[in-house]
């Protein structure tokens, strides 16, 4: 059988997520914020002051990448980073006066991508969309990669 990206779940996806991105980019832009430091702002939002691993483990990314994210952020002035009371060795992520302040304008930039993009569909066919895409990420989070025994390759 062959592959049809056009009819690969994997393959949209990811198409309608690099689309979902430039749009959104255009938006933030005027903002100075990009799209890669969007969704660890909108877990900050959410509940300032987390941790590295929080952050990994929320978005999903790798350490490697969330490193460089904050350092990005810490340079334009978006988080500040300080020890961890109970744990000197745990640096926590607090968001500045600067974020706390972009939340409105960059969510409604968010919003407004949305609303336009599915603006053809039915509020009903909306949720459903929302709902299945939900529930697309929880079935990814669980599916497990098959690990390789010594000497396959």
């Amino acid at each position: 059988m062959d592959f049809e990206k056009d009819r690969s779940a994997g393959y949209l996806v990811n198409h309608l997520a690099r689309v979902f991105e430039k749009a959104l980019a255009e938006r933030i832009r005027p903002l100075g914020i990009t799209p890669g430091v969007f969704p660890a702002l909108l877990e900050l939002w959410e509940g300032d002051g987390l941790t590295q691993k929080d952050l990994v483990q929320r978005l999903d990314i790798e350490q490697a990448t969330i490193a460089n994210t904050l350092a990005r952020m810490e340079r334009d002035g978006l988080i500040r980073r300080e020890k961890d009371q109970a744990d000197g060795r745990v640096q926590r992520v607090w968001l500045t006066e600067r974020a706390r302040d972009l939340r409105g304008p960059a969510t409604e930039a968010a919003s407004s991508v949305n609303r336009n993009v599915l603006a053809s569909f039915s509020p009903e066919a909306q949720q459903c969309l929302i709902e299945s895409m939900g529930q697309l990420v929880e079935a990814t989070r669980r599916q497990k990669t098959p690990t390789k025994k010594a000497g396959e390759t």
